[in-house]
């Protein structure tokens, strides 16, 4: 399990190009909308939750994320767009 804050995971999230969570959702045979709730959404009508679970306090709170794939793919995006 991993740890971050709240507005680190929306900094991250509001970083990422235009298209980025339709192509990690593609990659990962997922509704873009369950990518979009890891990222704090909250659309449980069309997406499905992930493992992420949230605590209240600065910066935003805490998330906690049982698992990391979606988030260490949005982070070699960041990473390829900057060596761009």
């Amino acid at each position: 399990m991993t740890t971050i804050t709240f507005n680190e995971l929306r900094k991250i999230k509001d970083s990422l190009p235009d298209g980025t969570m339709g192509r990690i959702a593609e990659e990962l045979n997922l509704n873009v909308e369950t990518v979009r709730n890891y990222f704090g959404g909250a659309n449980y009508n069309e997406g499905e939750s992930v493992g992420i679970h949230l605590e209240k306090g600065p910066n935003g709170g805490i998330v906690f994320l049982e698992d990391t794939t979606i988030l260490d793919m949005a982070k070699e995006i960041l990473e390829n767009e900057s060596n761009n």
